[in-house]
């Protein structure tokens, strides 16, 4: 791909004018191109190979983002990836949004500061599991438009969008060229799912998007995912669970996982997914292995508070994250030597286990990124096997792979990871109370405690949401309208409202129909808009088919086909009128500004359950950094707002007692359907609020409530990793800031103490107390470990003193630190903690 080449004059020149424009420190790099070959990107001239992060902006608070990207850069991420929002950042066509959430450029900044690089998918279509794919509502109404095609209204929308954004990332001085840090750009978003649903037009609108996105001069390469046909200046990329056999549709291009399938996303009704961190980590090596270069994990933050990425509203998921962090570094032990030839040699080891070997010998031809002339070799050594150990000769030595397992040899002869064994801590999330106690009042006497958490608070006042037609704000209309068609998404819900059904009505359940005149209020209720697929303009809502009231005298009647008038009876004819949205919504009696409009009344226990009520109260919240989350398992299903911030939809509808397994077998090709858990119970009813929107006391929260539901049963409560274990045998690798690189950038690497270390951390205000801890043949797992018959009687006081409250230690799993208490016996060092406030505690063994 050929890009302009900045001269030495305009690096000075770039720089002059960003330090007028950023101020002096505001510079995130020297100006540097980005190209790419069949091998990698290249950037500054360096071939490189990158791990990504996926955090997507609009996901979190803006309090959050500085949180996130380092805990991303602290794994091992060189890159944060995120789509861009259309219909968040243009709500109303021709008004433009980037402030709060959507502040797309401060977040873009803030990775830049952090000496990280950006790859951003502007799509425009995302998919995303995001509302209508990001694409605003008001697009389906422009006349004339067909999504994703040859269409002259749509490729007008989506220029017009991508075009604000390239302008956007050039005025802020945010590509490569300028010293910032974007470096890859995407178009479009996994067309090829749905191409063939277009035929020619959708080739020829392919073609037209690709020439589109280039002909914008952003000077950094464009990407598309899942695009065979991509064209031969636009790199076409993988997404899913694993992309070790892809290859592009050009040998010019380089090999990326713009995608890597990290966990799954949750459904209402359904279990809760998992990805064992062993399967993940054998994705990603031999995606290297194979010869990728770039990876992202999409995603490593989802702010739904129960989904299993590798940061969890500010937590870390422990073991995945610490697991992740060595297999990064191994990686980038063995850069120097991925990125010095072009392909690996491939050496067959067994019948499922291979080799692939990236030696750059010293008098060979020098690479592109390449400081010096130093001999180079890393080795990758997989078993493909899902059930057997297999015992492998590779250059002289014996390696033992566990099934389904790759270990990395930066320096071809030590091991520095293997992917099935877990050096990293487990931690084990606990829930406390969060809110400040209230007083012990007859509402609430007896009322149980739930999970060690308090309800929120005593005092909930309510107002009915009213049925059916409530202000002289409507219109007539004949037949039954599309719910998207009125809403414009404005609103989940929408009232369609019909009277005078005669006296002829014989009643009949599940509708109560009065002898003569009846209203009938029909609600229709949505939980967001279809994100995937071909024709999402024509994704609807509401009622579809056919309406009747059935078991009349003279017949069924039809009511979406008969003619409806508001106000004016005729026994010929019937009347319709629809609403948008509710009465409280319509109000904003949910915003601090608003909430005083309701005729609220106090609740009793008398009045709970009922369907179409709102519900207030006040709550306070004690001070701490530990994320907190409501829990609104007593409630059905409907909305809620914290001091007027919108915390999400909630329904607690059960998942199937069926589909989920007692052991996670980490063995073998990985879907969402494998290591589900959760089954029989409601999929999620914690929702993360963030610290940002929360002050010390007098909290509003406002629930819409539409089946039903005890408010009086909400609780908040901090979560916090309260147990941390870890396991590692004396036979494990040694840490991975062991290895040293002797002479220049990309010189040589090599190791000499071999000595295996356990590392233990306590995130937050929370220092370590030692709960168990033993050097010999060890018992069980977390929270369940036991002395076997091998035990050294130093294993306490040595981890103790190392541990002991302290926020983090390191201990060396050796016979010189513990004594040996059984010679000629393979040992473990076994260790269970618990992390606990900076000012409390000693052992508790």
């Amino acid at each position: 791909m050929k890009k302009p080449l900045i001269s030495q004059q305009w690096r000075l020149l770039f720089l002059l004018l960003s330090m007028a424009e950023f101020g002096v420190g505001k510079l995130f790099f020297e100006p540097f191109n980005v190209t790419y070959d069949h091998r990698s990107l290249i950037i500054a001239g360096r071939r490189r190979m990158l791990i990504s992060a996926g955090i997507h902006y609009p996901r979190a608070t803006p309090q959050m983002w500085p949180d996130l990207i380092a805990k991303a850069k602290e794994g091992g991420a060189e890159v944060i990836e995120t789509y861009t929002f259309w219909n968040g950042h243009e709500p109303v066509r021709g008004e433009y949004n980037f402030e709060g959430r959507f502040d797309l450029v401060k977040f873009a900044k803030l990775v830049g500061s952090n000496g990280l690089y950006f790859f951003l998918r502007i799509g425009p279509y995302v998919c995303a599991e995001w509302n209508f794919g990001g694409f605003p509502v008001w697009l389906r109404d422009i006349p004339g438009i067909e999504f994703r095609t040859d269409n002259a209204p749509f490729k007008e929308e989506m220029q017009r969008f991508v075009t604000k954004i390239v302008n956007l990332m050039r005025e802020e001085s945010l590509f490569s060229w300028q010293g910032g840090p974007l470096i890859l750009l995407q178009i479009e978003n996994e067309y090829g799912d749905v191409e063939n649903s277009y035929g020619k037009k959708g080739r020829d609108y392919i073609n037209w998007a690709a020439n589109m996105a280039v002909g914008l001069g952003a000077g950094v390469p464009w990407v598309m995912c899942k695009q065979t046909d991509a064209p031969e200046f636009i790199i076409d990329t993988c997404n899913g669970y694993y992309c070790d056999g892809f290859k592009p549709n050009s040998n010019k291009k380089p090999v990326f996982w713009t995608e890597d399938w990290d966990g799954w996303y949750t459904k209402w009704g359904g279990s809760v997914p998992h990805r064992p961190v062993q399967d993940l980590a054998f994705a990603v090596a031999r995606f290297f292995q194979r010869g990728g270069s770039l990876q992202n994990y999409y995603m490593v933050y989802f702010r739904p508070f129960e989904n299993v990425k590798l940061v969890r509203i500010g937590l870390l998921s422990q073991p995945k994250w610490g697991h992740l962090k060595d297999l990064h570094a191994a990686i980038k032990l063995c850069e120097p030597a991925l990125v010095a030839v072009d392909s690996p040699h491939y050496v067959k080891l067994g019948h499922m286990q291979e080799a692939h070997v990236y030696h750059k010998r010293g008098n060979r031809r020098r690479a592109v990124s390449e400081s010096g002339d130093e001999d180079r070799c890393s080795a990758f050594l997989a078993n493909i096997n899902q059930h057997n150990v297999a015992s492998v000769h590779f250059q002289g030595r014996v390696y033992t792979l566990p099934p389904w397992s790759v270990s990395i040899l930066p320096d071809c002869r030590n091991v520095a990871y293997n992917t099935a064994k877990i050096g990293a801590q487990t931690s084990v999330k606990e829930l406390e109370p969060n809110a400040l106690p209230f007083s012990n009042t007859q509402v609430v006497q007896n009322l149980l405690y739930q999970d060690g958490a308090s309800y929120i608070s005593e005092n909930w006042v309510t107002v009915n949401e009213p049925v059916g037609v409530w202000s002289d704000n409507n219109f007539t209309v004949k037949g039954i309208l599309d719910h998207l068609n009125v809403t414009k998404d404005s609103s989940d819900y929408l009232w369609y409202f019909t009277s005078g059904v005669g006296h002829w009505v014989q009643v009949v359940q599940p509708v109560e129909l009065l002898e003569g005149y009846n209203d009938v209020a029909l609600l229709s209720l949505t939980v967001g808009m279809q994100n995937y697929g071909a024709f999402l303009e024509k994704d609807g809502g509401g009622f579809r088919g056919q309406i009747k009231l059935t078991g009349l005298k003279e017949g069924d009647i039809d009511l979406s086909n008969l003619s409806w008038t508001y106000q004016a009876y005729s026994p010929s004819f019937y009347l319709i009128c629809i609403l948008v949205g509710l009465k409280g919504e319509m109000q904003k009696i949910y915003a601090l500004d608003g909430h005083e409009k309701a005729a609220w009344a106090d609740l009793t226990t008398d009045g709970i359950k009922d369907p179409l009520r709102w519900y207030k109260t006040y709550f306070d919240a004690s001070y701490g950094l530990d994320p907190v989350a409501l829990d609104f398992r007593s409630m059905g299903k409907g909305q809620a707002w914290v001091n007027g911030h919108h915390i999400g939809r909630f329904w607690t509808l059960p998942s199937s007692q069926d589909g989920c397994q007692s052991y996670c077998d980490y063995r073998g090709n990985y879907d969402s359907s494998k290591c589900a858990t959760n089954c029989g119970n409601p999929t999620q009813v914690r929702y993360h609020v963030p610290r940002s929107w929360l002050q010390e006391s007098n909290n509003l929260l406002v629930v819409f409530e539409e089946t039903g539901g005890n408010p009086f049963e909400i609780s908040l409560t901090s979560h916090f990793t309260q147990i941390i274990c870890a396991s590692i045998s004396e036979s494990h690798y040694p840490p991975l800031s062991r290895w040293l690189t002797r002479g220049s950038v990309g010189g040589q690497i090599l190791i000499n103490d071999t000595t295996p270390e356990m590392h233990l951390h306590c995130e937050g205000e929370h220092v370590i107390s030692i709960v168990f801890a033993s050097y010999g043949t060890p018992k069980g797992s977390c929270q369940k470990f036991s002395r076997g018959s091998c035990h050294a009687p130093r294993s306490s006081d040595v981890v103790s003193g190392l541990c002991q409250g302290r926020q983090s230690c390191s201990i060396r799993v050796t016979n010189s630190e513990f004594g040996d208490p059984c010679r000629g016996v393979a040992k473990t060092l076994a260790v269970e903690a618990k992390c606990i406030p900076q000012d409390t505690g000693s052992s508790s063994i």
